[in-house]
């Protein structure tokens, strides 16, 4: 077989007849002649081609075809009869389905429409160099791939067709396949009568991904609904595995707003297991099928990241096209393959979006687990929709067991097909073996609203019928099948008439995994970007470890780096690709606006934990206040891995384009400190300049006593008030006999954060706050507004209230007003909303004014101001 081409073929060259059109004669619009698929190939190969994007040449037939062959094998009248009879409740769906079905592929095509066929296919197979073609014949109904209503997979697709014979089988059993029980059962749920939805056959060069690769991309985060990230999934071989969830696939996740020439934004790189390979199959009976993909192939990724980068400019390009076609924005859905022969790319199906693009962004719904310490999951797998539930489990292992499944059950199954969405729809949750976010499974769930985990290799083998389970997905990448009944909340956030504040308001974020749910917060950036938890959960390994693998002494410890760092050139490249990416997708939660990554803050103790960490750390008494922060960033023991941190700061504004991330030292006791470490970075490319700005933690009292000193090197201040009221109190925070001693409140605590917000202001500089204070304590905040901080970094669920509070409080006061009497006044606003104010409003709200005694009385009698 030739390779697939999309050089232009003009119409003239190609003739057509009523029941024929060539991909060049089509456009978006013609849904009504050749259904949402054909006529969408037909638009990216008319217009598309001039951004180079290709597709695989190829025909359709019209719906004059369909009809006609119904009125002259008097199919219509039988079709007709039989959904009556479904109707009225006088017949199953079925036999219904039998029926038609059987009817529609043994009839006759007429000779007009047969020779019309075989003169296209000739035509095709000339224009591609080879006269026994192989296509790919699918299934185009005229009421499909509509935003509002997806009937992708509902209709047969036949892969590596050859010859005349084959093709026009083929072409009937597409027609057939428009009555598939599954499609009957969608067009009455839908509303469609069955006599209006005609039926394309779409005829399309095969591209040679069966010695190559293919799969499924998005423009659109399939979970969250984040709007500026494209999702691929990729396979070896032909992409009908990816599509139904017989294998885990590869995944790329690249941030479309800086997707340009220079870059490559890829925020995520997961390698799948990729178990079976579909290939051409030879000879007669089927035409293609599964192999075990060998082990040397799964350990690899299917594409490069060129190819991932290809592509995603692709899947952009082709929504900003469907998006201005429509008038409205438009995320797709989009199959492309990888000719195994050439190394070409192509796109070969694209579709509306049907589920994240109609869903409504007015609300916030998080689901999270409450039980202290859950035990360890049973299963874990790749997390689909957004929700945690209980249930009993219902294991169905074959199409043919369909009948045994219990509704209201969570069904276990190795994979789903359409075959299964009956029950699909009424199962409380879903559980498979295999597959990946863009399998049958997870798009059919997200279609019902269904919670489901994929891809977790064992549930079938692990999980019982009838065992009580939990499953969890809770807003993480990773969802979790627990053991019996664990506690958990819901919370709804109402996302409208939000109002704005002069004073921002910024998020505190850790977790890459759950980051992109974050995204319909409003929120002017984020003001702590905790490094910690990328290198815990996404790196694993010591930086140390990773820039001197040589010094690992345990055997198990290099072996296991050894297996993490193997798709890269260095152990020192995987740790600042990985960093930079888990850091890139919390950045790309708020791009534009500002991202302050804080540099790591682990304590020994806990480096110790991580692998090889234990060659590097020293044994502490008392790590809370021992070598941690800035005093590692220019020692010997770290300054090497302190390098990778800042190479991977580097990686993200450069590679990935996440030019809105600057950082912030953690923990700088001193001048001198702070001398060394920017000396350091700037050895390390990064230099502070007005494109770059470096804050500093202000959390040890030095960094208030000499905060005009500190402002003359670092761009600004935030206040982190777990530490500093440990360091001003001397109170261990983690010690349990004082906990009730541990106040941020403190008049001495807050005497500290108004003088350097005062010093700050005072030197040009910005202050913020990024401690746990503001979203813990109702009125902390407001006291913040009144000193006139710049911002305040709040926990994602205290974004919201604090934000409306801010609101109020400033339309009241204003921003600045004054950390005195003043500020007592306003809380008449809040006395019935903060318990004990009242009876004890000294310990309450910590005044700190010399006429307290007369702060107090006017809460206990506060008259208007």
């Amino acid at each position: 077989t030739a390779t697939a081409t999309t050089t232009a073929t003009t119409a003239t060259t190609m003739a057509t007849s009523d029941y024929i059109k060539f991909f060049e004669e089509l456009r978006c619009t013609d849904v009504a002649t050749v259904g949402g698929k054909n006529s969408s190939l037909g638009e990216m190969t008319t217009q598309l081609a001039q951004y180079g994007i290709p597709v695989p040449p190829g025909f359709a037939t019209t719906s004059k075809a369909y009809w006609d062959h119904l009125e002259e094998t008097g199919l219509q009248f039988l079709i007709k009869s039989e959904t009556e009879l479904l109707k009225e409740g006088k017949k199953k769906l079925a036999d219904v389905g039998r029926t038609i079905r059987k009817a529609v592929s043994s009839a006759p095509l007429s000779p007009e429409l047969e020779a019309a066929i075989l003169d296209a296919y000739s035509k095709l197979s000339i224009r591609c160099g080879d006269e026994d073609l192989s296509v790919a014949v699918r299934s185009s109904a005229t009421a499909e791939d509509l935003p509002e209503a997806s009937f992708a997979g509902q209709q047969e697709t036949y892969l590596n067709i050859r010859g005349d014979h084959d093709l026009l089988k083929a072409c009937k059993d597409c027609y057939a396949s428009l009555f598939t029980d599954r499609a009957i059962s969608y067009r009455n749920e839908k509303g469609f009568e069955h006599t209006d939805v005609a039926l394309s056959i779409g005829i399309q060069q095969m591209a040679r991904s069966d010695r190559g690769s293919s799969g499924v991309m998005f423009t659109i985060d399939t979970e969250t609904g984040f709007p500026n990230v494209v999702l691929i999934n990729g396979s070896w071989g032909l992409g009908e595995n990816v599509v139904q969830g017989t294998v885990g696939p590869d995944e790329f996740l690249i941030f479309k707003p800086t997707l340009k020439d220079g870059t490559k934004p890829i925020l995520r790189k997961k390698i799948g297991e990729k178990e079976k390979t579909m290939i051409f199959a030879r000879g007669a009976g089927a035409t293609v099928k599964n192999i075990d993909t060998p082990k040397s192939r799964r350990r690899r990724f299917c594409i490069h990241d060129e190819d991932a980068i290809t592509l995603a400019k692709w899947a952009k390009t082709i929504e900003e096209h469907y998006s201005m076609q429509r008038g409205v924005k438009t995320p797709m859905d989009i199959e492309w393959a990888k000719d195994g022969r050439t190394g070409q790319l192509y796109i070969v199906q694209a579709r509306p979006e049907t589920v994240q693009s109609q869903t409504s962004g007015n609300q916030l719904v998080e689901y999270k687990l409450t039980e202290m310490n859950p035990p360890e999951p049973l299963v874990t797998g790749t997390s689909v929709g957004h929700r945690i539930l209980h249930g009993e489990v219902c294991i169905i292992r074959d199409v043919h067991d369909l009948v045994k499944f219990r509704p209201g059950c969570i069904l276990v199954s190795e994979i789903t097909d359409p075959d299964w969405v009956p029950i699909m729809k009424q199962a409380a949750g879903i559980i498979t073996d295999h597959g990946g976010r863009t399998c049958h499974a997870a798009i059919v769930s997200r279609e019902l609203g269904v919670a489901a985990v994929v891809g977790t290799g064992i549930a079938t083998e692990k999980l019982k019928d009838g065992q009580k389970v939990t499953l969890c997905c809770d807003g993480s990448d990773m969802g979790r099948i627990f053991e019996g009944s664990i506690a958990f909340e819901k919370n709804v956030t109402d996302l409208k008439d939000i109002p704005d504040t002069k004073t921002k308001v910024m998020l505190n974020i850790a977790d890459p995994d759950s980051a992109l749910r974050w995204w319909r917060l409003p929120i002017d950036g984020i003001g702590l970007c905790r490094m910690e938890f990328t290198v815990t959960e996404h790196v694993k390994a010591h930086p140390m470890a990773l820039a001197h693998p040589e010094r690992v002494t345990d055997e198990k410890a290099k072996a296991e780096i050894m297996e993490l760092t193997r798709h890269y050139d260095t152990p020192a490249d995987y740790m600042v690709e990985t960093l930079a990416r888990g850091l890139g997708t919390l950045a790309a939660v708020a791009y534009p606006k500002p991202v302050i990554v804080r540099m790591s803050d682990f304590k020994t103790n806990e480096y110790a934990t991580l692998l090889g960490g234990a060659d590097f750390e020293p044994n502490e008494e008392n790590p809370m206040i021992g070598f941690r922060g800035a005093s590692r960033y220019y020692s010997p023991r770290y300054e090497d891995g302190f390098a990778l941190e800042c190479k991977a700061i580097k990686y993200i504004r450069e590679v990935l384009g996440l030019n809105n991330v600057t950082v912030m030292i953690p923990f700088c006791r001193t001048l001198s400190e702070a001398d060394r470490v920017l000396a350091v970075m700037a050895k390390n490319g990064l230099h502070r300049s007005k494109d770059f700005k470096v804050f500093v933690m202000c959390e040890i009292p030095s960094n208030v006593i000499l905060a005009k000193e500190f402002s003359k090197r670092f761009d600004g201040f935030s206040i982190g008030s777990n530490d500093l009221t440990q360091l001003v109190l001397g109170i261990d925070r983690d010690n349990e006999n004082l906990a009730e001693l541990y106040d941020e409140r403190n008049e001495a605590v807050l005497t500290l954060i108004r003088s350097v917000i005062t010093t700050a202001k005072a030197c040009g500089r910005k202050v913020g706050i990024c401690g746990q204070a503001p979203s813990d304590h109702v009125g902390f905040a407001e006291m913040l507004v009144d000193a006139g901080i710049d911002s305040v970094s709040l926990n994602p669920d205290s974004v919201i209230p604090v934000r409306q509070r801010i609101a109020a409080h400033e339309a009241k006061y204003g921003v600045g007003y004054g950390l005195g009497s003043n500020f007592v006044d306003k809380l008449s606003d809040f006395e019935k909303s903060i318990a004990g104010a009242v009876a004890h409003p000294k310990e309450t709200f910590m005044k700190i004014e010399k006429n307290i005694e007369k702060a107090v009385d006017r809460v206990v009698n506060p008259h208007p101001q």
